[in-house]
């Protein structure tokens, strides 16, 4: 299987309910690294697994969604602990749009696999991973 990494980051405000999350219950900051891993078993006509180029402007433009804001205060994610796990999942399904839409262009319609890994720190990241 290849596979073509890309990678961003993005910074958020959010808090948690529950107490198995302590302190975090509080309204803290958080900066994401993320990486975006596209998979085939076979490269396409150019010999590439993706266009380089436009799944890092995709990726940009899904995070961008989330840059700089408190997720608290997103409809979208009411009622939700957006831990680690959720978001990498949340990334993931907009991505897997952005290719269903074509906006990774024709060469991305061969992609068999999707895997979105958002580090928290260096010492801890979540991802999640599907067939698309």
């Amino acid at each position: 299987m290849y596979s073509l990494t890309v990678r961003d980051h993005f910074m958020i405000a959010h808090s948690f309910r529950g107490e198995v999350f302590g302190p975090a219950q509080r309204t803290h900051g958080a900066t994401y690294v993320v990486d975006a891993t596209f998979q085939r078993r076979e490269l396409d006509a150019d010999d590439l697994v993706v266009d380089i180029g436009l799944a890092g402007a995709a990726l940009k433009r899904v995070l961008g969604a989330f840059d700089l804001r408190n997720l608290d205060e997103l409809d979208a994610f009411h009622g939700r602990n957006t831990t680690t796990e959720f978001l990498a999942r949340r990334v993931f399904d907009d991505l897997a749009k952005a290719i269903a839409d074509g906006e990774l262009g024709p060469g991305a319609e061969g992609l068999e696999a999707l895997r979105v890994t958002l580090h928290e720190s260096h010492i801890a990241w979540a991802s999640y991973e599907e067939a698309l």
